[in-house]
């Protein structure tokens, strides 16, 4: 099962954290601070994965990583995990950040942390993952963000609205306003122009 997942850059500024067990929020600041000193410190021909610190559980459990240019991706991970599956995971979340951001950075994660939360929500859950094909996972992506851009509409509706009627060039201001058996006395309003 996986524990928790990390994102940092090489100064150890937390970029994306998700935890998966219930720590309190001091304690995942250390958990944070301690994988960063353990994943940092090592060389880059080394393999990629290692013990666990000992806040996230010891030698029960292991700690996998890759690191691209500015930004570590750690997965914390219990001892069913295989660590090469687990890669194989993080080259899969990575790919997909890199097409749904064309050319992924830094930035991106700042600046759309929502957008990275989703993409992550696809592919696991409550520590267990749920889709490892990029393209399916760019597919729900997609078509989450259709729905909010359709959302989006709906919400712009009353300015649009208010629009429409300041452009309906009107000789004088309706006095009523009459819908079948509804009459509605509009009140004196200053001129919309």
């Amino acid at each position: 099962m996986i524990k928790a997942i990390l994102i940092f850059n090489n100064h150890g500024k937390p970029r994306l954290s998700k935890f998966y067990e219930h720590y309190t929020e001091d304690t995942e600041q250390q958990i944070i601070r301690e994988t960063f000193h353990l994943v940092s410190k090592r060389d880059e021909n080394v393999c990629n994965f290692l013990e666990g610190g000992m806040l996230i559980g010891g030698s029960d459990n292991k700690l996998i990583y890759r690191h691209y240019a500015t930004l570590y991706f750690v997965f914390c991970v219990d001892s069913s995990e295989s660590e090469l599956g687990i890669l194989d995971l993080i080259q899969v979340f990575v790919e997909t950040l890199d097409k749904c951001f064309e050319n992924v950075c830094e930035l991106d994660l700042i600046f759309h942390v929502d957008k990275v939360h989703n993409i992550l929500a696809e592919m696991v859950m409550g520590g267990m993952v749920l889709e490892t094909n990029m393209n399916e996972i760019i597919t729900q992506v997609d078509a989450q963000n259709k729905m909010e851009k359709s959302e989006a509409g709906i919400a712009g509706a009353p300015a649009r609205a208010v629009s429409a009627v300041k452009n309906m060039n009107l000789p004088e201001m309706p006095k009523n306003i009459n819908i079948g058996d509804i009459s509605i006395k509009v009140p004196n309003l200053p001129s919309f122009k």
